[in-house]
């Protein structure tokens, strides 16, 4: 063989790999799990399971989602977080999304924030979401704190509109949902760019997502862009720790305007809490 059909040979490889890697990485769903631990976790809540989905975007795995609500269930769930667009606005489906959220809710208490794109389709699809997500049992945290509570001691869910919706959320504000300091609290967030504002608040935990992973993922330099935050996003999926806060950010499930993503999977976040 000669080598103009070694480099041909070589370049036919390496674009088969390629294309299988890109196909893998747009329909493969993934699990992601993190240990976070901390003094101010009451001893019940060890070994707590939060379940993490967020930027579902009414994505085609909303019409079959087996392969995602088995991947749920697997990971025995104590709550399930949904952290923000849920619907997308350039393809509304309310059913899509209350379906999926109906099937999640089977599976353990499941809790909902609103996105970005929520704010983006009308008052009536809102309505008509938050009405359907509430038939099903999802609770929606719109601004909201609850008390979850096991074997008698408790921590604090928190949930905060995006600030798309006109709520800037001073630090008063946060506290106030958050309540006492010395309890443990999750905070759910859309956005993570506000990390610094939730860590001098106090927050243990923050859940976001809303970057997508940069949509296209680099090696070593991690997300590519993200609408509106420009080329390599600060916070563009992992975990974050800043005083004495820690911050998952998921890469999503769904697409929004730009429906491919590269080295960049579908991604199910899976979050253990721990006692020191």
């Amino acid at each position: 063989m000669n080598k103009k059909k070694i480099v041909l040979a070589c370049v036919a490889v390496i674009l088969v790999v390629f294309t299988i890697w890109m196909i893998w990485g747009n329909v493969a769903v993934t699990v992601t799990k993190y240990s976070v631990s901390s003094d101010d976790l009451p001893d019940a809540f060890d070994g707590f399971r939060i379940v993490q989905i967020s930027d579902m975007h009414n994505d085609e795995l909303g019409e079959d989602s087996s392969r995602l609500i088995s991947a749920i269930k697997k990971s025995a769930p104590d709550i399930i977080v949904l952290t923000g667009d849920l619907v997308d606005r350039n393809r509304t489906n309310i059913d899509i999304a209350a379906t999926f959220a109906e099937q999640a809710a089977r599976i353990a208490p499941t809790y909902y924030i609103n996105g970005n794109h929520e704010f983006a389709i009308s008052s009536e699809e809102y309505a008509a979401l938050k009405s359907r997500l509430s038939s099903v049992g999802v609770v929606i945290l719109e601004d909201k704190s609850i008390t979850l509570e096991r074997g008698g001691e408790h921590i604090r869910l928190i949930g905060i509109s995006d600030q798309i919706f006109g709520n800037t959320h001073s630090n008063g504000e946060l506290s106030e949902m958050m309540g006492e300091k010395n309890g443990f609290s999750v905070l759910l967030a859309h956005r993570p760019t506000d990390f610094a504002q939730y860590a001098t608040c106090g927050f243990d935990l923050v859940l976001s997502g809303h970057l997508h992973g940069g949509q296209f993922r680099l090696p070593f330099l991690g997300g590519l862009y993200a609408p509106s935050y420009g080329f390599f996003p600060e916070y563009d999926g992992g975990m974050y720790k800043r005083e004495e806060s820690v911050m998952i950010v998921s890469r999503g499930v769904g697409n929004s305007s730009f429906p491919v993503r590269f080295n960049n999977p579908r991604e199910i976040v899976v979050v253990e809490l721990e006692t020191k």
